[in-house]
């Protein structure tokens, strides 16, 4: 696919609360996550390197046991096998990750 809208992209449910929307090339993958109030991603690791981006909300990130609240507008780098986690805060959370490798389990 090389031309998409996020609306057409096929929904998937990560976790309680967690949804997301993947979109891929060859090697490198965007996602569209949403949170709704107070859904936690528990801290967990993977071998992809990803880039998260804050569209709307905040969000309380843990990154290696720190933790930060980011809003609209900041982000986060989380390297290979690097522990993180977050937790949406009182209104729902929508971030747009870049990976690499593309995550396959996403797909």
């Amino acid at each position: 696919m090389s031309f998409y809208k996020e609306s057409g992209l096929k929904e998937k449910q990560i976790a309680a609360g967690l949804t997301l929307r993947a979109v891929a090339g060859d090697h490198t993958m965007l996602t569209f996550v949403e949170f709704q109030p107070h859904a936690v991603l528990p801290v967990h690791q993977h071998p992809h390197e990803q880039i998260t981006y804050l569209l709307a909300g905040e969000l309380e990130f843990t990154l290696e046991g720190e933790t930060r609240i980011l809003g609209r507008g900041e982000g986060v780098i989380v390297r290979s096998q690097v522990e993180h986690g977050a937790r949406a805060l009182s209104k729902p959370v929508k971030v747009l990750d870049a990976w690499y490798p593309r995550r396959e389990d996403y797909l």
